[in-house]
């Protein structure tokens, strides 16, 4: 997708009345249009190589990637040091914060760390247990969960304020985000849920993966009712989808992943397929035409981990992007594409 006002291909565009940030994500959302995001696997190396390669992987194909924080309380490079990288090649990204780690003093420089760097959206996050990880050992800190979180962060770019009420010179212009999962009990709480992050200043969500399309249609209805869909102030819900890639790894993810609902029907689905990674794939495909149609979904966040080579074929296949091709480096310029070329991209 093209804007006629962007100044380099890649770089922060001008903000447009009525936004709060120079990101696409948000102009791609603000348009109507159907917007896909996902997610890489931060690596456990020291070596940027290896980021973009992850990255690269979604070339015009998703509009912002998200790097993720700690996921699972596991160890990995942050997704400060990811965004850094990507956004210096024009990536647009997703910096998640989770509380489990730092105090509100540490957050807040990260906020202004990453809107300096060009990350224009936040995705804010209470964080897993430690004792999920492989640093049970560690102390977590929870000195905030993710409304906190999104209080302080909306406060900092409307108010220009820390909270602590000392003024920011330049305030943070970032699209600020949050997580939902409508799909395990108590049902009827999740919108409740949903409209106090809303209330709290988020403006997106991605949802916990969805294999449940009824339970996803009536939690819509709900936050509708809500009047959380509409309006200058509406909020824009991806929610998660992915390929599975066994029945076994379903059963798995189900008992041991917290908050992931897998339903009976799913499973059946995948035994009885020849080829159930495949089954898996078109699994993904049907839930993402359902979702694409249920009034009021914004796009998808496909989340296809150690399958990430699977996200462009699913894109490609259900054509939910509509023949737009998001930006990515290089798509406007062959040139860059050839690590020959004296102008291909630098690191």
């Amino acid at each position: 997708m093209k804007f006629e006002d962007e100044p380099v291909p890649g770089y922060s565009l001008p903000i447009l009345p009525g936004h709060v940030s120079p990101g696409r994500l948000e102009r791609v959302l603000r348009a109507g249009k159907f917007a896909i995001t996902s997610e890489i696997d931060p690596p456990d190396s020291a070596d940027p190589a290896e980021v973009l390669k992850r990255a690269a992987i979604f070339d015009g194909y998703v509009d912002a990637i998200n790097a993720t924080d700690g996921s699972g309380a596991n160890c990995h490079m942050s997704s400060a040091g990811v965004c850094s990288l990507l956004t210096r090649v024009g990536y647009a990204t997703i910096l998640q914060i989770s509380c489990r780690d730092r105090n509100r003093i540490a957050m807040q420089g990260e906020i202004l760390g990453g809107a300096a760097m060009g990350a224009c959206n936040l995705l804010c996050l209470t964080g897993d247990g430690v004792q999920a990880g492989d640093h049970p050992q560690a102390k977590p800190v929870f000195d905030l969960d993710s409304i906190s979180l999104l209080q302080i962060a909306r406060g900092m770019r409307d108010e220009q304020r820390f909270e602590s009420g000392r003024r920011i010179e330049t305030p943070p212009r970032i699209f600020l985000g949050a997580a939902e999962n409508p799909f395990v009990p108590p049902l009827d709480w999740r919108p409740l849920r949903l409209a106090k992050k809303v209330a709290a200043g988020a403006q997106f969500i991605q949802t916990q993966y969805c294999f449940d399309i009824e339970r996803l249609r009536d939690f819509m209805l709900k936050v509708n009712d809500l009047g959380l869909l509409e309006g200058p102030d509406r909020v824009f819900i991806l929610p998660g989808i992915g390929p599975l890639a066994s029945a076994r790894s379903a059963r798995w993810i189900r008992e041991h992943v917290p908050g992931v609902h897998i339903p009976d029907a799913v499973i059946a689905r995948l035994e009885g397929a020849e080829n159930q990674k495949e089954e898996g794939k078109r699994l993904c495909m049907d839930l993402l035409h359902e979702i694409r149609e249920i009034p009021g979904v914004s796009g998808a966040h496909i989340m296809a981990y150690r399958q990430e080579h699977s996200v462009a074929e699913i894109i490609e296949t259900t054509g939910v992007l509509e023949g737009r091709v998001p930006w990515y480096p290089g798509r406007d310029d062959p040139k860059a594409l050839n690590p020959e070329s004296p102008d291909a991209l630098q690191l």
